[in-house]
Formats: structure tokens, sequence, C-alpha cells
């Protein structure tokens, strides 16, 4: 998902080491000759090697390097390992890639430590890459630490090239992303909202909406997302979010998505994706529009305020 106008096409595939594999990198197993992942026929190493070999086979527009992620929790010494081997990795794809890294974001890693995260991106961009991919999030670092940690990857890297980063999928969290100078987003947030039963229904569209001293009109307001799968919507005959245009809304209610959740049809995740995936892009839409007049900083704040208020009446 792009945030800002770039020169990319409206859709590209971006491969990385877990979705090639169909699985999650298990770090604290990896070592110098590779990563390490849960694989559902058990652990397996990947090489350099091993890496550009399944990228040659996917084609993709895009793809990062492979990476030693950690987690937050551990300790520096951890982090300095992980930037090492990440860079050497990095070495190794690029020069058995045949476009000479034409295609490649270098991974920035290097779990909670600014330093480490700094001397990463620093070096990633010295190589011939085409942009950045930054991982290690969504690992255990709260939202603070999230912050300070994206404002020092993002200041080491060039603004040039774009800036991709992973598992950040949140309203909040792409709102704090951009601040920060992020480019791009994956969209696995979606696939797993889908597969969850979950359906997008928080308010998207203020920009497009009349100012009224000073702030945004926002009359209408809920949570995030909803659980169709819940006995609540067995019998609700309105639609996921009554103002949304996607085939989704105009054709089914509620009610039915609840049924064919509960009756495990395919059809289900079919119509749950068409609608979040139109909700998503509709958010970003509104995103560009605000940064295209200039008023990112006010959608970001009010949009902000207006989801805690949200959040604070159906805790009450």
């Amino acid at each position: 998902m792009s945030a800002q106008p770039t020169c990319l096409p409206d859709h590209i595939l971006v491969a990385a080491a877990g979705d090639s594999i169909e699985s999650l990198p298990s770090s604290e197993a990896s070592n110098k000759f590779g990563a390490s992942f849960e694989t559902p026929a058990g652990r397996k190493l990947v090489k350099p090697s091993d890496y550009m070999e399944l990228i040659s086979c996917m084609r993709p527009n895009l793809w990062a390097s492979l990476a030693d992620e950690v987690p937050a929790w551990v300790n520096e010494k951890r982090n300095k390992t992980s930037v090492e081997r990440t860079l050497r990795w990095l070495d190794a794809c690029l020069a058995l890639d045949v476009a000479a890294g034409q295609n490649t974001l270098g991974v920035v890693v290097g779990g909670s430590s600014i330093e480490e995260r700094k001397r990463c991106a620093t070096e990633v961009s010295k190589r011939n890459v085409s942009g950045f991919w930054i991982g290690g999030f969504g690992l255990g670092e709260n939202v603070e630490e999230r912050c300070n940690l994206l404002n020092a990857v993002t200041d080491c890297l060039p603004s040039d090239k774009p800036r991709l980063v992973s598992r950040l999928g949140l309203p909040e969290e792409v709102l704090e992303g951009i601040a920060s100078g992020i480019d791009l987003f994956d969209s696995t947030y979606i696939h797993q909202l889908t597969m969850g039963g979950f359906a997008l229904i928080f308010p998207v569209d203020m920009v497009e909406r009349e100012m009224q001293n000073g702030i945004f009109n926002d009359s209408a307001g809920d949570l995030t997302k909803i659980n169709l799968r819940t006995t609540t919507y067995r019998k609700d005959t309105s639609r996921i979010v009554d103002s949304c245009s996607c085939f989704t809304c105009q054709n089914h209610t509620r009610a039915y998505l609840n049924h064919l959740l509960n009756v495990h049809e395919m059809l289900a995740q079919i119509l749950l994706e068409i609608h979040n995936t139109h909700h998503y892009l509709h958010f970003f839409r509104s995103i560009r529009e605000a940064i295209k007049i200039g008023e990112f900083d006010l959608f970001w704040k009010q949009f902000v305020e207006n989801r805690r208020s949200q959040i604070a009446a159906a805790v009450m």
C-alpha cells in the first residue's frame, strides 16, 4: 500500500523471506550460514543462495534481502549480531542477483537499539539497492519506542528511494509511519483480518468532509473492525458499512456473511477481502489527498483524536 505518490505502479508484488518460505522467521535459531524458519515440514535453514533461487522463480517487482530480524527484548549483543548477519547476507544476495540490485530492497534491522538501527540503515544505504525494507517491527516494541526507532532509521536513509515497513497495519500505525517518512506498507494486515472473519469499519473519509470551526465534522464513528463470526450479526440485515460502495456492501448483509463464515463457505473470505481491501485503499486515498492539499498533520491529529473518543465511548 502506497502512502505517498511514487513512480511505482498501482499494484506491485514484493517478496520477502517469510512470504517465500510460507513461514515465520525463528531469528534466535539463525546462524552465520543463513536464517532459520519454522515450516510445516519442520525447521529449515535458508542460505542466501537458497533464497535467491526462490526469488528467481517468483520474479517479483521488488524483493527484500534475507535478514536476521530479532524481537524487541533481545540484548545489545544480539542486536549487533543481527545487523552484521543482515549486512553480510545482503552482500551475498546482491552478488548472486542477475539484476545487480535493480529490484532489491535492503533490509534494515537492529531490534530496539537506536544505535544499531542507525548503523544498519547507514550501511544498507551504501549498497546498490532500489529501496529499503524496514523490518523487525511488530515484535514487542511499544508505541513510543517504535516512533523513535522509525525516525532514527528514516533520518539515515536517502529520500529518493522508497521505504517500506512491514507488520504495521493498524490505521494509527500507518499514520505514524507516514509521519516518520515511510512510503509503502505491506498488505498482510488485510489478509490476517479476513482470515479471522473481521471486517474493517473505521471512518476513512474525514478529508472529504466539510471542516467546521477548524475540526472535521465526524458524526459517524466506530471501532476499527467487527468480528462477523459472532452471533451478534446473525440477524443483522445492514451492510458492513452503510456508506461503502464495494461489491460486498452493495449486495450482501452482515447476516449473510455471518452465515457463510459459520458454515465455512469459501465465499465468505472472498467477500470479506473485497470489502477490507476496498476500505483500506479508501483510507490510503484519503491520506494521499490530505498530503496533496498540505493537511496531513491535521488529518493525522484529528483521526487519532476521533478514534480515541470512539474507543472511550465504546468502553463506557
